[in-house]
């Protein structure tokens, strides 16, 4: 991806969806729209051919739904950055989703220019999940059983510092809001993020946050903000 443009790939089994995604996204210069496609099946034959930098990834289509063809895709090109984008704001659509690699879950309704922020910071290698969703996932978290001893012990390579981190980013804070609140530089915060991410090997920031769910380093109701 250069620095100018991100490249999209458009993947819904609905030609008008496709065709209202393409004009919203046609109207920032720095997206180009590289490909369509109808199913998951030819989603993944156009990641390959297409190379795009992220894909917007509609759930329920034939011929591969969109949540399998996410854990297809990102098992051979783990590059790509994959959101969701649906209508159906159902727990099994998130988690599953989330557990295939995807690094964002909008809901259709979504207003254009979030959508368009939504790329951007995906793009970015940030992640993004929309309210409601962020909700759900908390939510879903306080039913998870005890952490096992492998989170555990993958907990344990983080520095202190680092785990502070961690827990606020599993609260919701944004990187200015843990550099206030842990007084240091916004830099050193995004330092951390890196070396988190690196070491729980994991892909971006929202895989984090579910890692410091499961692993029992935050628990709902401890000063979630999303």
């Amino acid at each position: 991806m250069t620095a100018a443009t991100i490249r999209v790939l458009i993947v819904d089994d609905d030609d008008l969806m496709r065709a209202g995604l393409k004009a919203v996204l046609s109207s920032d210069v720095s997206i180009e729209v590289v490909g369509e496609a109808a199913t998951g099946r030819s989603a993944i034959d156009a990641v390959r051919t297409r190379h795009p930098d992220l894909v917007l990834m509609d759930v329920r289509m034939p011929d591969l739904d969109g949540i399998a063809a996410t854990r297809e895709l990102l098992a051979t090109s783990p590059e790509v950055k994959v959101v969701i984008l649906t209508t159906f704001e159902q727990d099994d659509y998130i988690f599953g989703a989330l557990h295939a690699g995807a690094s964002g879950f909008l809901l259709k309704r979504t207003r254009p220019e979030e959508l368009l922020a939504a790329i951007h910071t995906v793009a970015s290698g940030d992640s993004l999940l929309s309210p409601s969703v962020t909700r759900t996932v908390i939510d879903r978290m306080a039913h998870q059983p005890m952490p096992s001893s492998g989170s555990t012990a993958q907990l344990e390579e983080l520095t202190p510092r680092e785990q502070e981190v961690l827990a606020l980013v599993a609260r919701g804070l944004s990187n200015k809001e843990i550099a206030t609140e842990l007084v240091i530089e916004e830099s050193t915060v995004k330092t951390h993020i890196k070396r988190i991410l690196m070491k729980l090997r994991v892909r971006d920031r929202i895989h984090a946050v579910i890692f410091a769910y499961e692993c029992g380093l935050t628990r709902p109701g401890a000063g979630a903000t999303a």
